[in-house]
């Protein structure tokens, strides 16, 4: 399973990316509002820095505009997955941006139908968030399941991409259950990277080792 940071800080970036376990980056306008600086400048950063997708958001909501934000978008680098809301309008413009060889992801799924749809429009990614259906009483990973067997039973290309996760737990069930990619932000990769028995074990051998240099002073690897 691939693994997306869901970030617009490009320190974050930078510092996950030279792990090498860090795919490709997903934003949104909200995630760019929470970072000093132009917009756009800090797009085309993102960009230039993963070398793996990067989902860049439109911000109009109606055919024609959105249209011509996602082909300006696509302009930033061939590694541009314009990002698409699921509306009867973003619908449309995926159809059109798919027959013109541009990669989508089309974002806020919150059902099974809307995945389906998004995917006979020929997107990319489709992004179900299922933090926030927990948020409201409902089980997410329950609509990640459906997503799956019914893009398995069709051979659908598209690719199912986990979003709003809020928890290590998510990802691990997410990657159980058969999704192509999960998206998280950097808090929650730092968890999966830590284990409180990781840090125990380290810390004894490091004891254990300082003993032996005390008892071998021209100990040298």
């Amino acid at each position: 399973m691939k693994i997306f940071l869901d970030t617009a800080n490009v320190a974050s970036i930078e510092k996950y990316n030279e792990l090498g376990v860090v795919d490709g980056i997903t934003t949104n306008p909200t995630l760019l509002s929470k970072e000093k600086g132009n917009p756009i400048k800090t797009m085309k950063k993102i960009v230039e820095i993963m070398k793996g997708p990067v989902s860049l958001e439109v911000v109009a909501i109606d055919y024609d505009k959105m249209l011509e934000e996602s082909l300006k978008l696509a302009k930033y680098g061939e590694n541009v997955v314009v990002k698409i809301p699921m509306t009867m309008a973003g619908l449309k413009v995926v159809h059109s941006l798919t027959k013109k060889g541009i990669k989508t992801n089309v974002t806020l799924i919150f059902s099974a139908n809307q995945a389906l749809l998004a995917a006979k429009a020929g997107a990319t990614y489709v992004s179900p968030f299922i933090g926030r259906l927990d948020d409201i009483g409902a089980e997410g990973l329950n609509l990640v399941s459906e997503i799956v067997q019914i893009f398995a039973s069709y051979d659908i290309s598209t690719q199912l991409l986990v979003a709003s996760v809020r928890h290590p737990l998510h990802v691990i069930e997410a990657a159980k259950m058969g999704a192509d990619v999960v998206t998280l932000p950097p808090d929650i990769l730092d968890k999966m990277i830590r284990h409180p028995l990781t840090d125990k074990g380290l810390d004894s051998f490091l004891s254990d080792w300082k003993k032996l240099e005390k008892d071998n002073p021209d100990l040298a690897f």
